[in-house]
């Protein structure tokens, strides 16, 4: 088994003001990324420390969304250059990691 360096970014969202399909297309469509998955919370919090919850009663759409893939460093420096214009700060974070191949 050998292994491969990778860079890991996720990408913190809301459902209300979600960026998600434009995101996801730009991820996939665009730039062919690997292993993109979104996660949806339930329940968080950001800056503003205003809680987005849902319980069985109330299905909120304002749940935290995470977008979170993988791909070469290299590829992925560029595509955080862009989404960096297109994120709020704080709102993304990434790190090396190694995968199997």
């Amino acid at each position: 088994m050998s292994e491969s360096e990778v860079l890991v970014v996720r990408i913190y969202l809301h459902e209300s003001k979600s960026q998600m399909k434009e995101l996801l297309e730009y991820l996939h469509d665009q730039n062919k990324v690997h292993g993109v998955t979104v996660f949806r919370g339930i329940t968080g919090f950001g800056t503003s420390g205003k809680y987005h919850s849902s319980s069985l009663i109330d299905m909120s759409l304002d749940l935290p969304l995470a977008i979170e893939f993988f791909d070469e460093p290299e590829k992925v420096r560029s595509i955080i250059e862009e989404l960096n214009k297109k994120i709020k700060p704080g709102h993304l974070v990434y790190w090396s990691a190694n995968i199997n191949m």
